[in-house]
């Protein structure tokens, strides 16, 4: 099973005592193998933008069939840190960009995030404007 040191072909070295949690969790997760990954992970590694291009693709199948799945802290979450990604993510991902920003779509025409009564105390302001951004709205 890959991961994604093997597809890098970079190993970090083992984080010492000083190390973070985040930098802990992150180079556990360059070893894990890919195939494995839950929601959370790819949240995780992708916010932090290491092997984005192996995990991008992973993240929007996922999204495709819930837009909203959620790691371990909001609804959206994933999505969030997908739209945080840089446009040159998508270079090669021309169609997978296209099929969520299709999904997005038609999710920023629903409620809540269509509602106007809701926006000035929407909590998924910054998801909605995300996506607006994404959408070039």
């Amino acid at each position: 099973m890959t991961t994604i040191e093997q597809l890098d072909r970079d190993v970090w070295p083992d984080p010492g005592p000083d190390d973070t949690t985040l930098v802990r969790r992150c180079t556990e997760l360059r070893r894990k193998p890919v195939a494995e990954f839950t929601v959370e992970d790819l949240r995780i590694m992708l916010g932090q933008q290491i092997g984005v291009s192996a995990l991008l693709p992973l993240a929007v199948r996922v999204l495709l069939r819930d837009p909203l799945a959620e790691g371990d802290y909001y609804p959206g979450d994933l999505l969030r840190n997908v739209l945080r990604l840089p446009d040159s993510a998508w270079s090669t991902l021309g169609a997978e960009r296209k099929r969520l920003a299709s999904t997005l779509a038609e999710l920023v025409a629903s409620p809540p995030f269509s509602d106007p009564d809701l926006r000035p105390r929407d909590p998924n302001r910054q998801l909605r404007d995300a996506m607006a951004r994404f959408l070039g709205q």
